[in-house]
């Protein structure tokens, strides 16, 4: 099999743009089965494969060489929509309190102003980061724990201590991996500054 290459391609059909895109469609169908018919637990299940399949599309990127700058959008952005999902849907059914929202939205806000920043100064985004990658997988697992504490009594004590125990580690996590990203940008910023003489 071919290996990932060296610098990504301007490539739209591809598998991995695929499972994205799919994973797109999937946030939805989640919304609308949380507010609409409030079926929670086929909500679980779309939720539990949209966040598990979350390393799938890069894997697959990877292994057959077809990492796309398309794919490098897709990716971050079928993530940041799950967690909004999430976090409006959640928060609407009282699943989450506002605490745990306003911690998610403003790490997202602060991102949002650093890319605001890069963009300014003439840069994309952040390389991202294993520890990003990891915090948001973190998150993603810990959502449908959440949601299966609500809908199933029966496991609503143990499920809520799991899912509860993942979803603060990856605030946790989140907001070490924003305050790293930023860290990147900051250096980014200032290396294009002092190759173009202008004071840092």
């Amino acid at each position: 099999m071919s290996r990932t290459p060296t610098v990504a391609t301007n490539r739209v059909l591809t598998l991995p743009n695929l499972i994205s895109f799919l994973r797109l469609l999937g946030v939805p169908v989640f919304m609308w089965l949380m507010i609409g018919p409030q079926n929670d637990v086929a909500a679980v299940v779309v939720l539990a494969i949209g966040g598990s399949s979350d390393w799938v599309d890069g894997w697959v990127a990877r292994r057959l060489g077809q990492v796309s700058r398309l794919g490098e959008l897709l990716d971050p952005a079928a993530d940041r929509l799950y967690i909004l999902a999430v976090l409006v849907t959640f928060t609407y059914r009282e699943i989450v309190p506002w605490e745990f929202t306003a911690a998610l939205v403003a790490r997202e806000l602060m991102m949002a102003l650093c890319l605001f920043v890069l963009r300014r100064n003439g840069f994309g985004p952040p390389q991202v980061h294993y520890l990003g990658k990891t915090a948001t997988f973190i998150l993603l697992a810990a959502f449908p724990v959440l949601l299966l504490a609500h809908a199933a009594p029966p496991i609503a004590t143990g499920a809520a201590a799991v899912g509860w125990g993942l979803a603060w580690w990856g605030i946790v996590l989140y907001w070490i991996a924003g305050f790293l990203y930023v860290g990147q940008a900051a250096r980014v910023i200032r290396a294009g500054r002092q190759q173009t003489g202008e004071p840092a």
